[in-house]
């Protein structure tokens, strides 16, 4: 488990890791991966989604983001590298990124908000549950190309397993060309 929680945060406006509580005893363990008033609000609504993403070492999913859908992430086997990038033009941390390590064992959810693109490298097999507060709409979710020199990821993989739309996303210059940045 990570010694101090605190040096993954404040690196992205808006994004939070939570440190989750974690009950062992001699038949394994219980932790608490929600409680209503950790994200501030951002996950209620009438809308509430929750998904569970398998993937096998070695893919990679994104980058993501979402104009109107907040992502509250849950790792529950395996190791991932995350990536995040701040994509919102008007935030104090715009085209800030950040990469960590998330590995079920660590017991720490991640809060991503509404702008910042998100993706993982499964480091082994990966299962991820994330809560969304909105139903899924295509037209709300875009990608930025994950190798995109501006962002400047410095990903431990230099050709992942991705999905064919996640293989034709495009940078955030013509994202921003196009009018295509999300603002806060």
């Amino acid at each position: 488990m990570p010694s101090n929680i605190a040096q993954f945060t404040g690196k992205i406006h808006g994004v939070e890791f939570r440190q989750c509580r974690t009950f062992p005893d001699n038949r394994g363990s219980f932790t608490e991966v929600f409680r209503s008033e950790w994200p501030r609000g951002v996950l209620y609504g009438d809308e509430i989604q929750l998904n569970l993403s398998r993937s096998v070492k070695g893919s990679m999913r994104g980058l993501h983001f979402h104009h109107r859908q907040s992502d509250w992430w849950i790792p529950v086997s395996g190791t991932l590298q995350t990536a995040l990038a701040d994509l919102r033009t008007d935030s104090p941390t715009f085209l800030k990124t950040q990469l960590i390590t998330l590995s079920s064992s660590d017991s720490i959810c991640l809060l991503i908000p509404p702008g910042v693109a998100h993706g993982f490298l499964a480091l082994d097999d990966v299962s991820l549950i994330y809560a969304v507060n909105r139903y899924y709409d295509g037209g709300d979710e875009q990608g930025v190309a994950w190798n995109d020199p501006d962002l400047n990821i410095q990903w431990d993989v230099s050709d992942p397993v991705r999905s064919d739309r996640d293989r034709n996303n495009p940078t955030v210059k013509y994202l921003q060309s196009e009018g295509l940045l999300p603002v806060i």
